[in-house]
């Protein structure tokens, strides 16, 4: 695959229960195996990939050869917890072919809903990639109980490329991807190539999952495809198992239903700063950072702050005022306010040797700021 055919620079890989499985109650090394040499050919061209994996239960439930058990949350936990470690064995077994380490990132909804937690799992997502390993993600099913669960990896999936800031997100399942009919159940039914709006007459078309081996269906695939999509990141549903289907996908041939990408992403994903809780604190830059942060579109450094007002933690949402008090930015913090207290006015170089540890140049970096 040559680089010049790629459009997208960061991919989220997302596969289903049933595409791991081939519809049986195992897994299907020999399928998982393809998947991972199509990814591994990706990330060999220039393009990074996480990949958002199902079928820890199944995993679960094969190594254990198929325990008959109460269908209750303790023994699903179980299942999830024996399952997971098999699960990142074979992946890791599988991409050590092609000479690629992986790690895993184990989620829950409250690990993206916590902003120190959010901004944690985000600095190791980025980690991995840089040093070229495949970041393997999965709903932390062995501790989640229901109030703190995303409930489907379609969701998660599409948190996760958020959290990467990646371009595009496939979501690979049973299906070719989304039809105007059941195709189930009528023959007439034909591909949806093509999506530029997620409205109430397309969520009709949704159905449950196909297979009963997953808890994600077609509906959660379109919810996925929505958050992904309002954050500027495309989206396509396709067949796990349609040849080259990750190839095909990333070349941008026709496979599956593509979901076009929101305009202005920017906007769209920073209107949720906008909309998010209290300012907890606020930043007092001086002329030369008010003219970066407003004119020039830059990150907060540390040199440019010259106060630090209130007590919070890492991750908190700040207002960004000049020397008059004025608003000019609100944003998401990478410090909290006693390590500001430290480096307030200091060089970027000195941030580790003030304070031990260095979360990067960016105070507030400019992904994660709304300027007013």
């Amino acid at each position: 695959m040559n680089l010049s055919e790629i459009a997208y620079r960061r991919v989220v890989v997302k596969l289903g229960t049933s595409v791991l499985t081939s519809g049986s109650k195992q897994l299907d090394k020999a399928h998982m195996v393809e998947l991972a040499r199509q990814m591994a050919a990706l990330m060999k061209s220039g393009v990074e990939v996480v990949l958002c994996t199902s079928g820890a239960i199944a995993a679960g439930r094969e190594h254990l050869q198929y325990p008959i058990l109460p269908d209750t949350m303790a023994n699903k936990q179980l299942l999830a917890a024996v399952g997971q470690s098999q699960l990142i064995l074979a992946w890791s077994q599988l991409f050590s072919i092609y000479g690629l380490h992986v790690g895993q990132l184990l989620l829950t909804r409250a690990d993206l809903q916590d902003r120190e937690r959010y901004l944690n799992a985000r600095d190791t997502l980025n980690a991995l990639l840089a040093n070229n390993i495949v970041p393997i993600i999965n709903e932390n099913d062995a501790v989640a109980t229901n109030e703190i669960k995303v409930g489907d990896n379609d969701n998660l999936s599409a948190r996760a490329a958020l959290l990467c800031d990646a371009d595009l997100l496939i979501l690979l399942t049973d299906q070719k991807g989304l039809f105007d009919a059941d195709p189930r159940t009528n023959p007439n039914a034909k591909l949806i190539s093509q999506v530029v709006k997620i409205d109430d007459s397309l969520r009709m078309l949704a159905g449950g999952s196909v297979s009963g081996l997953g808890t994600g269906g077609m509906s959660t695939k379109l919810e996925a495809a929505d958050i992904a999509r309002r954050a500027g990141i495309e989206v396509v549903i396709a067949s796990g198992h349609h040849p080259d289907v990750i190839k095909k996908v990333v070349s941008k041939e026709s496979v599956g239903t593509h979901f076009s990408a929101i305009e202005n992403p920017l906007e769209s994903r920073k209107q949720w700063i906008l909309a998010g809780p209290a300012t907890q604190g606020s930043l007092v830059l001086d002329a030369g950072a008010v003219k970066a942060v407003t004119d020039k579109g830059r990150s907060l450094l540390s040199k440019g702050i010259i106060g630090v007002k209130g007590q919070f933690e890492r991750g908190a949402t700040l207002q960004l005022v000049d020397q008059q008090g004025k608003v000019i930015a609100k944003g998401m913090t990478r410090y909290c306010g006693q390590a500001l207290s430290l480096i307030a006015g200091k060089h970027s170089d000195e941030i580790e040797s003030l304070l031990g540890y260095d979360y990067g140049d960016a105070i507030v970096h400019r992904n994660d700021m709304v300027v007013l």
